[in-house]
């Protein structure tokens, strides 16, 4: 069967979506069960995983695999949020304590982690990935990867604020109009009973050097993440653009943005209605719907971040992928594809990646499933509308987006170097690593 075309969020949801998106697995682990060797004809799987966003919701589908496959357990640990993945996964095959699945984020990843990868164009899951989804992962004949999910971002903002302040985000397109919106909000911030118009977490790096990056870099890589894993250098083409909106949302944002983590911008200040707008995607939905029901359900939109010549497009690609450590015992192997292969091909599963997940899956297979959060929902729309920017920065050297890129746009915020020198930092940087 022809699968169905890839770009942003594809059409497998079509039909319902309009009808209507060395690790230890000790004291910080998850687990399903306490067992701990593999004996007989038990089977334990470590996975160590990145979102923490649907930590809860994971654990409860490894909990139903295990009640149906008596003869597997499951040990979950999750690294992310605030906590570095990459190199905590990196300390977790260094020291020997390697799990059964694990994530990686695109090519570079997968040079780093290649002779560890099992090939999984076997799976059932493989085979219902939506075309275009494995490209990343592909290489010379064998996939290395199953894509989580598909997700996109932009400025999310508060229904009611933005409606009490007179402001229609559907005017708003360009840089010039959100800064219009911006000065306005930040001029009634008492009236409306909030902090500030933006909460910037400066702290996070992947928040500023991956996903604010990616926006400004998508053109100069023609929106393909192996354009830019195969490039010698990075121009900063809309380098101008990139600036301002950082300076943008650093100005009118809760300060101090240098100290300011996620938790603190998506759970103390957006979802508790103190700022207007934050910078997020979709995966958001679960931690708001968790601290406010009612705000998740009915109070929050989304709308693009203004680039030039992109206006109303959004970031939509596929954040991570779930690998399998080839190294495992074959038995472990076998296990953990299976437990993949029925976390996105079952039918139980399905329900699960929809309904608790709150996925936009990047499988066939789901054209009876509804997608089940309003933000999800919107980034849908976009998508299935053509209205998209790629995700390039997965393509970029390893570590260069926050190690690198991020770092330097820390410290010209704190006005240690000029917006000059970030640029001038972080290309020589990406130079260096593909020499």
């Amino acid at each position: 069967m022809k699968k169905k075309k890839f770009y942003g969020v594809a059409s497998a949801l079509l039909a319902s979506s309009i009808a209507l998106a060395g690790c230890s697995f000790g004291e910080d682990s998850s687990s399903s069960s306490n067992s701990e060797e593999n004996s007989g004809d038990q089977v334990t799987i470590d996975i160590f995983q990145f979102k923490v966003e649907f930590k809860n919701q994971f654990e409860e589908l490894t909990d139903k695999y295990e009640e149906e496959n008596p003869g597997v357990n499951i040990n979950v640990k999750t690294v992310g949020g605030g906590n570095d993945y990459g190199s905590s996964l990196k300390t977790s095959f260094s020291s020997g304590e390697e799990p059964d699945i694990f994530n990686i984020g695109g090519p570079s990843d997968l040079e780093q982690y290649e002779d560890y990868l099992a090939d999984l164009s076997d799976t059932d899951a493989a085979n219902a990935a939506l075309d275009g989804t494995l490209t990343s992962v592909d290489k010379d004949g064998e996939t290395l990867g199953l894509p989580f999910n598909q997700e996109g971002y932009g400025i999310l903002y508060n229904k009611q604020i933005f409606e009490e302040a007179g402001i229609d985000p559907a005017e708003i397109k360009t840089h010039e109009d959100l800064v219009k919106a911006t000065e306005l909000l930040e001029s009634k911030k008492d009236e409306l009973g909030i902090q500030a118009p933006f909460a910037l977490p400066a702290k996070e790096t992947w928040v500023i050097g991956n996903h604010l990056a990616n926006a400004f870099l998508a053109d100069e890589f023609n929106h393909d993440v192996m354009e830019a894993y195969n490039a010698d250098s990075v121009e900063f083409a809309m380098g101008d653009q990139m600036k301002r909106f950082l300076d943008l949302q650093n100005e009118y944002s809760v300060q101090p943005t240098l100290s300011l983590d996620y938790s603190q911008q998506v759970e103390e200040l957006f979802s508790l209605g103190e700022v207007a707008m934050i910078q997020q995607g979709n995966w958001v939905y679960n931690t708001i719907q968790e601290m406010d029901p009612e705000m998740a359900e009915n109070n929050v939109g989304i709308m693009p971040i203004p680039v030039e010549g992109y206006e109303g497009s959004l970031p939509v690609g596929v954040p991570m992928y779930w690998s399998v450590n080839k190294e495992s015992e074959e038995e472990v192997v076998q296990a953990s594809k299976d437990f993949l292969d029925w976390m996105y091909t079952s039918e139980e599963g399905k329900k699960f990646v929809t309904e608790e997940f709150k996925f936009i899956p990047a499988y066939e297979g789901y054209e009876d499933q509804e997608i089940a959060d309003p933000i999800s929902k919107d980034i849908y729309e976009y998508a299935a509308e053509g209205n998209t920017l790629g995700w390039v920065f997965l393509g970029a050297p390893t570590n260069w987006t926050e190690g690198s890129l991020a770092v330097n746009m820390q410290q010209y915020l704190s006005g240690d170097i000029t917006w000059e020198e970030v640029e001038e930092n972080a290309r020589n940087d990406w130079e260096k690593s593909r020499q």
